[in-house]
């Protein structure tokens, strides 16, 4: 699996992916959409994110590498510190979006190796749209059809800082990091958006930073990142350094910076680093 190409990944993933996705989709057009039970974390979950989660484990299962999903169970949750390479899941990323009926909810599959993020895929089922990207690969988005390169855009000064933002996490440390970044000569404007669609923003060059300061889990993030970084840009705690994965008791994600452009000093300038 270290050895393989990535983009032989594309076809039977997206595939899977389309199959969830219309599982999901089933349920989204149904009558009864919005009922779900309470996890213990309080997050919802639904009969789609239970089908979706079904879906993609059989199909990965056939790849021989274990998958960790959202809706594995205890067992499972225990079994996954001894995993070196295995397939991260988020069947159903923006499961209030869902229940908000927002169109702003994703699929997430990520391969993990080490303690890090080799492949990506992110699918949007009310769109159709996919994205996908290997670091030092490259980055694709799938669109009627085809697949093309997309990549992340370098910050400008003569144009606005693209900022992304979630509807629904919000807070004093996130409206500190955007004072921080107001001096920027062409002005800062805000997004707002759910689920992993962000990072697809940041991918194909639609934006330019996407801080979290609120709780997510490790599987809301590691496709996002390996398409980010596919694309040229970087997810990074406020320590600098790359996210990591399966590295630690919990799998809550540190609070992290997600950027378009890592190479532009506008980033140290601001001091978004000093949170």
């Amino acid at each position: 699996m270290l050895d393989r190409d990535y983009r032989e990944l594309l076809e039977p993933l997206r595939e899977l992916c389309e199959a969830a996705g219309a599982a999901i989709l089933d349920y989204y057009h149904s009558a009864t959409p919005t009922e779900h039970d309470t996890k213990s974390d309080d997050s919802p979950i639904t009969a789609a994110d239970l089908a979706a989660h079904e879906i993609l484990v059989a199909g990965l299962a056939e790849t021989g590498l274990p998958v960790l999903s959202e809706e594995s169970n205890a067992d499972e949750l225990q079994a996954r510190r001894s995993w070196q390479h295995f397939w991260m899941v988020d069947p159903l990323d923006g499961t209030k979006e869902f229940l908000g009926r927002t169109d702003e909810f994703t699929i997430n599959i990520a391969l993990v190796e080490g303690h890090s993020a080799r492949f990506g895929m992110i699918a949007v089922p009310c769109s159709g749209d996919i994205y996908a990207g290997a670091p030092g690969e490259g980055a694709w988005r799938y669109r009627d059809g085809s697949w093309d390169d997309i990549r992340c855009r370098s910050l400008s000064n003569s144009e606005p800082l693209v900022v992304l933002t979630s509807r629904r996490h919000r807070g004093a440390t996130l409206e500190a990091c955007l004072d921080k970044l107001s001096g920027h000569q062409a002005g800062v404007e805000r997004g707002y958006f759910g689920s992993a669609l962000k990072f697809c923003l940041l991918a194909e060059g639609g934006a330019d930073f996407y801080p979290r300061f609120s709780p997510c889990s490790e599987w809301d993030t590691a496709a996002g990142q390996a398409l980010l970084e596919a694309a040229g840009g970087a997810v990074l705690g406020l320590d600098g350094l790359p996210l990591s994965y399966n590295a630690r008791e919990s799998l809550l994600n540190p609070h992290f910076l997600a950027l378009a452009d890592p190479e532009t000093e506008t980033w140290t300038r601001c001091g978004i680093f000093e949170q």
